[in-house]
């Protein structure tokens, strides 16, 4: 696979719930922190977006947009003269049919979803977003999103048969449109940044096709076309640390996921990421994950 069908089979989104929003005149709803990713789309009116405790200004999202929440902190919608915030369980506790109501409804209309992530990885998603991805109507990337929210709320709604399947690949779907997108802006930075540059995402295929094999640096550079400086320079300014290190941090992701998800042994766990001993693998887990292997696969099943 290619290195972002790697990580977003890592983190594996595995759960959807789906809400609409029905409102009416001018309004503002304050909503708490949440776990995951929501994703949100609107269908009709507009209102601004805005995350707690970040430098961003609020976002103005019109009908057709759909938008991405990344950070997990509380947030705010709101209508141009919104009078004071309400808590939203004052109204989706009232929610019917997944709908909650607010001021008799009919301008504004909103449904939306939030996704969850297996394990602890979902940081490697997340720190590479801003706190809102915002995506205009105007590209084909938003038409397929609304398609698969509202082919989302479809299958929850209905609860047909296979439905928990196919929402968990409409997920799938979503965030890996959203991620397309990012790649095409020229505000992308960490790994999305890398693979917006072929050079890099060469590079970094090559790692992730083969990450127990003993990487140099040289090797790297060869897959990419470029001198181990260059390349080494570039990589460190788009991804923010070295090739190696980030090799590093693969490997042990890797492991992590193994750990968590089988019965393999601590030494076959490490070979097959690339170190030639179990004491040598448990020290590189240690020093990265904070603590051992067998700490962690504990901990992760308890």
């Amino acid at each position: 696979m290619d290195p972002l069908s790697d990580i977003l089979s890592l983190l594996r989104p595995k759960t959807a719930i789906s809400a609409g929003l029905d409102a009416g005149g001018e309004w503002a709803i304050q909503f708490p922190a949440h776990h995951g990713i929501k994703f949100n789309t609107v269908t009709q009116g507009a209102c601004w977006v805005s995350v707690a405790n970040q430098a961003e200004p609020a976002l103005r999202i019109e009908a057709g947009d759909c938008f991405l929440l990344t950070r997990g902190l509380p947030f705010l919608f709101a209508t141009d003269e919104a009078p004071l915030p309400i808590d939203s369980a004052t109204i989706y506790d009232n929610a019917i049919n997944g709908v909650a109501t607010c001021n008799g409804g009919g301008d504004f209309y909103l449904i939306g979803g939030r996704f969850s992530f297996e394990g602890d990885h979902a940081g490697l998603l997340f720190d590479a977003l801003p706190p809102i991805v915002h995506v205009r109507d105007a590209s084909n990337q938003a038409a397929v999103l609304r398609w698969s929210l509202e082919q989302l709320a479809m299958e929850l709604k209905q609860g047909s048969p296979g439905g928990a399947l196919m929402a968990d690949h409409l997920a799938q779907i979503m965030l890996l449109q959203v991620l397309r997108l990012w790649l095409a802006s020229d505000k992308r930075s960490g790994w999305l940044g890398a693979l917006a540059d072929p050079r890099l995402t060469r590079a970094l295929s090559a790692l992730h096709a083969a990450p127990g094999r003993r990487w140099t640096l040289a090797d790297l550079a060869g897959f990419a076309g470029m001198s181990r400086t260059s390349f080494a320079e570039r990589f460190r300014d788009v991804v923010g640390q070295t090739p190696l290190d980030y090799l590093a941090g693969w490997r042990m992701r890797l492991a992590a996921d193994r750990l968590y998800r089988s019965d393999d042994s601590v030494a076959a766990i490490g070979f097959s990421v690339g170190y030639g001993s179990e004491a040598a693998f448990s020290t590189a887990f240690r020093r990265m994950m904070g603590r051992t292997p067998m700490q962690y696969r504990r901990a992760a099943v308890s």
